[in-house]
C-alpha cells in the first residue's frame, strides 16, 4: 500500500485546457495564451544569455532573480524587497497557502474563478469557502470581517473578465483578517490595477503572471507585490533556484519593454471588444470583459454543442461543466484574423 496522505488519495487533480498534439493544425483560443510573439528583447536577451556554445547554462541561476526584481520594482514603483519573481504565478498561489494555512483552515475564493485555487488548498489539508456573485457581478454575503487565512480575487474574473474597482478591493482588504491576495493575470488588459494598494494595505498581495500579455506561457514567470514581511515569508519557502537562467533574462527584457507589451495589449483589447459586438450580432449574450478573453452563451444556453461544433472545425474554446458556467463558453482573444474565422464558423453552423 502506497502511504498516501488521505486528502491526497481523495482529491481530484486540476485538469488544464485541452492541449493537442499539432497545434499547428487548430485555432487554439482555449487557454487565454498571446496570440502574438513575444517582445523581441526578449529572444535576444535569451539568445544574448545562451550564447554561441551554451557554456552559461552550467552554471547556476541567481537564486535571488535581482536584475528581474530590480526591473519590476522600478516598473512598478516599489522597492526590491515589495517583490518576489517566481515559477509561475502559481507558484506564488501555492506557496501563500502554504505559508498561511495549516491543515483544517479556513481559505476562500469567488466561485466561479480560477479552479486551481481549490486544487492547491485540498492538498495543504485545508478548508474551502466559496463566495458567489450577485447578478450584478458584487460578492454576495461576504461577512463584515472575514476570519480565515487567505481570500483570493482574481480580478479581472476568469472566466468571465469582470472587474473589482480599487475601491472595492480596498474595502475587502480592510474586513479581511488574513491575506487577500489580489490574482492580476489579466489585469494588462484591464483599466485598473490594484498594487497602488499594497502599501495601504499590509495584508494585501498582487500577483503576477508573464503567460499573458507578455506571450511568456511556455517560460513559467509570475511575481508578487506585497508587504516585505509576506514577501520574505515566500522566499524562506520558495525552492532556492527556482528560475532558471534564460527564464530569468526573459523576465528582465520583458518587464523593460513597456513599448512592446502596450502595442500588443491595444491590439488584443481592440480585437476583443469588436469579437464581443460580433457575437452579440449572432445572438450571444457576452458579458462585457477587461480580460483577454470573453465569456459568451448561446441563445440556446447551450454552451457544449458549440463547444463541440466548434472542435469539429479545429477551434479550441474552453467549457465547464460546472453549473454555473455550463450555458456558455469562456473564448481567448486570437489574431483578428483568427477571430474572424471563428464567427464565419459560427455564423455558419449555428
Amino acid at each position: 500500500m502506497i502511504p498516501l496522505r488521505k486528502n491526497i488519495a481523495e482529491m481530484a487533480g486540476y485538469v488544464p485546457g485541452f492541449q493537442p498534439d499539432n497545434p499547428e493544425q487548430w485555432i487554439k483560443l482555449n487557454t487565454n495564451e498571446n496570440p502574438y510573439p513575444t517582445s523581441p528583447q526578449v529572444v535576444a536577451a535569451i539568445l544574448q544569455e545562451l550564447g554561441t556554445d551554451g557554456a552559461s547554462l552550467r552554471q547556476y541561476p541567481d537564486a535571488a532573480s535581482k536584475a528581474a526584481r530590480i526591473a519590476a520594482a522600478e516598473l512598478y514603483g516599489f522597492e526590491p524587497e515589495w517583490l518576489i519573481m517566481a515559477n509561475g504565478s502559481d507558484e506564488l498561489l501555492n506557496n501563500l497557502i502554504r505559508a498561511c494555512a495549516n491543515e483544517g483552515d479556513e481559505v476562500a475564493f469567488i466561485q466561479p474563478s480560477y479552479s486551481y485555487y481549490a486544487t492547491l488548498i485540498d492538498i495543504q489539508g485545508a478548508k474551502i469557502r466559496t463566495f458567489s456573485l450577485t447578478d450584478d457581478y458584487k460578492i454576495a454575503d461576504f461577512p463584515p470581517r472575514y476570519t480565515g487565512k487567505l481570500f483570493f480575487l482574481t480580478n479581472p474574473n476568469a472566466p468571465l473578465g469582470i472587474t473589482f474597482s480599487c475601491a472595492e478591493i480596498s474595502e475587502i482588504a480592510s474586513r479581511c483578517d488574513g491575506l487577500l491576495v489580489v490574482d492580476e493575470a489579466y489585469a494588462d488588459f484591464a483599466s485598473e490595477t490594484a498594487m497602488p494598494l499594497v502599501k495601504k494595505h499590509p495584508n494585501l498581495v498582487v500577483t503576477r503572471t508573464f503567460s499573458k500579455s507578455y506571450a511568456l506561457a511556455g517560460m513559467r514567470l509570475g511575481l508578487a507585490v506585497a508587504h516585505p514581511q509576506v514577501i520574505a515569508a515566500l522566499d524562506k519557502i520558495r525552492d532556492h533556484y527556482h528560475l532558471d537562467r534564460l527564464a530569468l533574462v526573459a523576465a528582465e527584457a520583458a518587464l523593460r519593454d513597456q513599448t512592446y507589451l502596450q502595442q500588443r495589449v491595444t491590439e488584443i483589447c481592440a480585437t476583443r471588444d469588436w469579437f464581443s459586438t460580433k457575437l452579440r450580432d449572432l445572438g450571444f449574450t457576452v458579458i462585457q470583459s477587461q480580460a483577454n478573453f470573453v465569456f459568451a452563451s448561446p441563445a440556446d444556453g447551450d454552451g457544449q454543442h458549440v463547444y463541440d461544433m466548434l472542435k469539429e472545425h479545429k477551434i479550441l474554446v474552453r467549457y465547464f461543466n460546472d453549473p454555473l458556467l455550463k450555458h456558455g463558453l469562456r473564448i481567448s482573444i486570437g489574431t483578428r484574423q483568427q477571430m474572424e474565422h471563428t464567427l464565419e464558423v459560427l455564423s455558419n453552423n449555428l
